[in-house]
């Protein structure tokens, strides 16, 4: 049971870190769009990322895929980038009542891109035990509670400053969508294959 929370905490670490604030953008792009009325939603696609998260790196762990770091470290700045995009389209639409297929199917192919982004580190702390799916489960769970905070606080931020601070909640979406937009340019350009 130790080796579990020890996971866990790794997991939870994994996305709170300030340092590496790639995950955290992403979430923050993913939730923008959302509102408290739509928590399910939001907790679905959260879900959805976690699940392909942790299963990218349970493949990588049990030597079933193997892909370039290269090419990772830049596809994690291009999901987030893309998903900023994709908030623009949002900025003329309720995202509280749309269907979220799309959404859905994009933020689990980008979870697995996330996932690999973080095997190689995953797996040298793995590679002594026999036993990985107990590591697994425990990551799984810290990064499930971390994004669910983040969520959250996202969320929450929505709500003060579209309800407290009466911001139009296009103005809102697009504002915090370019945000995202121009912190991701520089990682694109840092992690651009040569």
């Amino acid at each position: 049971m130790q080796e579990f929370w020890f996971y866990t905490k790794l997991g939870f670490n994994h996305v709170m870190d300030f340092a590496a604030y790639d995950h955290i953008l992403f979430l923050a792009a993913l939730a923008v769009p959302f509102t408290f009325k739509s928590w399910k939603k939001v907790l679905i696609l959260c879900t959805l990322f976690t699940v392909a998260h942790c299963l990218s790196l349970a493949f990588s762990a049990y030597d079933i895929v193997r892909v370039d770091v290269g090419l990772i470290e830049f596809l994690i700045p291009v999901t987030i980038f893309l998903t900023g995009i994709f908030n623009l389209f949002y900025t003329g639409r309720n995202a509280d009542r749309m269907k979220i297929h799309w959404h859905a199917l994009f933020t689990t192919f980008f979870g697995l891109i996330h996932g690999f982004g973080f095997s190689n580190y995953f797996n040298m702390m793995m590679a002594e035990l026999e036993d990985k799916l107990v590591p697994l489960m425990g990551f799984a769970m810290g990064i499930e509670i971390s994004q669910f905070l983040v969520i959250l606080s996202i969320l929450l931020l929505g709500w003060v400053f579209r309800s407290r601070l009466q911001v139009n909640r296009q103005i809102y979406i697009a504002i915090c969508s370019v945000i995202v937009l121009l912190i991701t340019i520089p990682m694109l350009l840092e992690t651009l294959p040569t």
